[in-house]
């Protein structure tokens, strides 16, 4: 039958909460919606979806054999816009506080601290993993309950009106933009085209009167912020929240010298974990969440999925930062892994992607940096390093260096693998 309405759509979402878009994660009674792609179909599992235990199935395209099952198949124009609109929807109902943070780098962790934080004292949800994208955002929405008194929503995007798009329905009263870096180019253009899409996020707390949260330290930001209603700061020098990265040895520690009394020792690697932190502090204090639960939250979180992670593997220590990479989070990883004091460091960094017509540029300007630094050993993997002048050890893909790293035997080194998701390099370490 054809779908008469949101309304109608969503009643019968009040029943069965729980939507799903891929049949293998299927549960008895949830809403399947059959989206597509390049390489996918889902109406063409709309069947075997129902045959499983689904609610109801959300179509867009007629369904031959179907029958049996015409109560169950609701007809729509496009199942993803019809996704987006019952997210929508189902945002509308919510009135609490809804947090979207966007950004070249560091959104990922941000997220995580920040909703870390305020679970310490709220009833929060937030993004799964990675699911930033015009799929994984409606998802978010819809997984939250009636419960909850705060959400935080990633944003992610590689090409322009993306932000803008998430916005119309995810509908955010708070926004933070962690930086705009050198990520995406070929969807962006420039990091001025980086600095307008994610500015869409800004564009629309400014027309809605909502609250940012910015790291007065990037001029770019300030600029940005101009017009919003509420703007709450932290940095090293200016704002609400000051504070200062203490580096133990690649390990992060912030001690604050405005807003917050005493130091919070991390789990993170890396000085550039900053803003991050100071971001997650702000937030908190932003929404009453007591400065004891705030230290303890973020004194607790341990980064996951190959994301800044410390490990330890055949007697050597490891930084394992191997999910993203961009010119950007690249120097800055680099930058932190010289100022750990050692004289056996091994360096492995993979190609970097989605950089366009810039990307020999940007993968010879790495190459350019690493140079003035003491390594014991670089391996450079994949992507434009192939094509750079170098004097560096080169591998085609991670599987040829893991084979060269493991014949080496090292042990009681440092060894810092970095590089693009499609690289792959958490190869390196795996059995």
């Amino acid at each position: 039958m054809q779908l008469p309405s949101i309304v109608y759509l969503y009643d019968i979402f009040k029943e069965h909460p729980q939507v799903q878009t891929d049949t293998r994660k299927l549960k008895q009674g949830d809403l399947y919606f059959a989206l597509k792609g390049p390489n996918f179909n889902g109406n063409l599992f709309a069947i075997a979806a129902l045959e499983a235990g689904a609610a109801f199935a959300i179509v867009d395209e007629a369904i031959p054999d179907s029958e049996k099952w015409d109560d169950k198949i609701l007809q729509v124009q496009d199942a993803l816009t019809c996704l987006q609109a019952l997210a929508k929807f189902h945002r509308q109902q919510l009135n609490i506080p809804f947090i979207a943070i966007t950004g070249s780098n560091g959104k990922t962790t941000t997220k995580e601290l920040v909703s870390t934080v305020l679970a310490s004292h709220l009833k929060t949800y937030t993004t799964q993993g990675n699911l930033n994208n015009h799929i994984g955002v409606p998802l978010t929405l819809l997984s939250i309950k009636k419960d909850a008194q705060i959400a935080v929503i990633e944003m992610g995007a590689n090409h322009l009106h993306e932000i803008e798009q998430y916005c119309s329905y995810a509908l955010p009263t708070h926004g933070l933009i962690t930086n705009c870096g050198k990520a995406h180019l070929e969807g962006f253009g420039s990091e001025a085209g980086v600095r307008k899409a994610k500015g869409e996020l800004f564009d629309f707390i400014r027309t809605n009167n909502g609250t940012v949260f910015m790291m007065s330290d990037y001029d770019y930001l300030n600029e940005m912020s101009k017009g919003i209603n509420e703007v709450i700061t932290y940095g090293t020098a200016n704002g609400n929240l000051l504070g200062t990265a203490l580096d133990q040895n690649g390990m992060l520690s912030v001690a604050f010298s405005k807003g917050y009394t005493g130091t919070i020792h991390t789990q993170l690697v890396g000085t550039y974990n900053l803003p991050n932190v100071l971001a997650a502090v702000a937030i908190g204090q932003y929404f009453k969440v007591p400065d004891h639960k705030i230290k303890a939250a973020i004194e607790s979180y341990a980064p996951t999925n190959s994301r800044s992670q410390l490990l330890q593997w055949n007697g050597n220590t490891v930084i394992l930062d191997a999910y993203n990479a961009n010119p950007s989070s690249m120097k800055l990883a680099v930058e932190n892994f010289s100022k750990i004091v050692s004289d056996k460091k091994i360096m492995c960094l993979g190609g970097m992607k989605e950089l366009g017509t810039e990307s020999l540029q940007e993968h010879q300007t790495l190459i350019n940096y690493i140079t003035q630094f003491e390594w014991k050993q670089v391996l450079l993997v994949g992507g434009d390093f192939k094509n750079c002048q170098h004097p560096y050890l080169y591998f085609e893909n991670a599987a040829d260096a893991k084979k060269w790293l493991h014949s080496q035997a090292y042990t009681q080194h440092h060894i810092l693998i970095k590089g693009s998701r499609g690289i792959q390099m958490e190869q390196l370490i795996a059995p």
